[in-house]
């Protein structure tokens, strides 16, 4: 795999393989080849399921990640950490999750499928607190040393799944004000959707990157919210998919527990 970062230019670059192969010849033909590379990694993927990556990935040469930016920022990027793969439209989604979501300086924000933070940054400085969670460790490192860097004080992440964390967070006495769900094309875990609907925040984004299993989880969240709009965003042209933003608020008739 090849991710270029648009706006620095850096690549990186991740052999994805099931068992240990020698890439020093290739990594220095290429490296000598493409100054622009900053990080070649491996990543050892050993079990038969669909999934492109494994759960060990090794630093081969170069640095540990590169530097990417978006809206006015700019954040590292780890060998596994997930970013979108259409940078300038990746600006307009944010920006339609910032509009959707309408937070304000009082609010608690949870970011829920978090990656290195990307989301959830265009709304720091908008809110009281904001929490996230992922389940790449490494995605989660990258998310702290990114706030740190930008100087978000009022960050906190960790690694897990949505659904084991949020609920632990709401045991704890932490009250989102606001969500930001952003899943993979799986959609959302039942167990987080009975969560969501449980403690209801009043105010909900979600970003989906496939409408089927959206309008599958909408039936559930429509329970204790009011879908006010769906704003599509084109994020791989001249295909049928599709990334819609959803500004969910909630009903006026939901009483929280």
């Amino acid at each position: 795999m090849v991710r270029r970062a648009r706006k620095t230019g850096q690549v990186q670059m991740i052999f994805v393989t099931s068992r240990k192969l020698d890439f020093s010849d290739l990594v220095r033909d290429l490296t000598a080849e493409f100054p622009e590379i900053e990080t070649v990694a491996v990543n050892y993927q050993t079990s038969k399921s669909s999934e492109i990556y494994g759960d060990r990935t090794e630093i081969i040469w170069g640095k540990e990640a590169i530097q990417e930016g978006v809206l006015d920022y700019e954040f590292s990027l780890s060998p596994r950490a997930f970013y979108q793969l259409n940078p300038e439209q990746t600006e307009l989604l944010y920006s339609e999750a910032v509009k959707a979501l309408d937070v304000g300086p009082e609010d608690h924000l949870m970011d829920a499928y978090c990656g290195v933070g990307t989301i959830g940054f265009a709304f720091a400085k908008r809110v009281k607190s904001l929490r996230g969670m992922d389940i790449i460790p490494e995605a989660i490192e990258d998310a702290k040393r990114n706030a740190k860097r930008m100087g978000f004080d009022n960050t906190h992440y960790e690694a897990g799944t949505a659904e084991e964390v949020i609920p632990r967070w709401y045991r704890e006495g932490y009250r989102a004000d606001a969500l930001i769900a952003d899943p993979p094309r799986t959609g959302l875990d039942d167990r987080l959707l009975e969560t969501i609907v449980r403690y209801a925040p009043p105010k909900m984004v979600y970003v989906s990157c496939n409408v089927s299993t959206l309008a599958r989880d909408l039936v559930k969240l429509s329970q204790v919210y009011d879908v006010r709009y769906i704003q599509s965003v084109d994020m791989f042209p001249h295909t049928a998919r599709t990334e819609a933003v959803v500004k969910l608020v909630r009903k006026e008739s939901v009483r929280m527990p």
